[in-house]
């Protein structure tokens, strides 16, 4: 399988889409590429992925 590129917003979408009103635009449209592609991801990478876009764009707000 190749390489994927996908928004947040995708993965959120496909296994947690009540989280959607909880993150930011900024979150949402971050890009995550995904080695092995969205069709084999499972939840708990999903999840792992979800809070380490959330921490990154947290620590970036504090470097500005």
């Amino acid at each position: 399988m190749e390489m994927e590129t996908v928004k947040l917003s995708a993965i959120v979408m496909r296994w947690y889409p009540d989280m959607i009103p909880f993150l930011k635009q900024d979150e949402l449209n971050s890009v995550i590429v995904l080695r092995d592609g969205l069709s084999i991801l499972e939840p708990e990478d999903a999840m792992d992925i979800i809070h380490y876009s959330i921490y990154e764009h947290q620590n970036s707000a504090y470097l500005q």
